[in-house]
């Protein structure tokens, strides 16, 4: 079992940044994919961004984040950061971290591929 625990989340103007973090316990996450994803109000859950377990630790964004959020992975401290830069109102959301044991690039996309997930961070970017 891995459990994961976000934190970072608040409230941000925007135009502001927020960093989040994920952090694991129960096992290390060195094989598994990280990813972020969030969900809005009244929305289905989306993929935010993902970063391999494989040599390289490639990422992936949501086009609606590339260039604004940064995804990466201190495997010694078992934690996943995402670095949120240039905010906007359109970012509120609960953001989630999730792991998936082995999980490719290509499914990290998709929630159902992800055996573990956080409890959520709520973040909030006023107008």
């Amino acid at each position: 079992q891995v459990q994961l625990v976000e934190t970072g989340g608040g409230l941000v103007q925007d135009g502001g940044s927020l960093r989040l973090s994920c952090t694991a316990s129960g096992r290390t996450i060195n094989n598994y994919l990280m990813g972020w994803f969030r969900q809005a109000p009244g929305k289905e859950r989306e993929f935010v961004a993902h970063i391999g377990w494989w040599s390289g630790s490639s990422t992936a964004y949501a086009d609606s984040v590339k260039g604004r959020f940064t995804i990466n992975r201190d495997n010694a401290k078992d934690t996943v950061y995402l670095q949120m830069n240039s905010l906007k109102p359109e970012d509120t959301a609960v953001y989630y971290c999730a792991a998936g044991f082995l999980v490719s690039s290509r499914d990290g996309y998709y929630a159902s591929s992800y055996d573990y997930w956080g409890q959520g961070t709520q973040v909030t970017v006023s107008s």
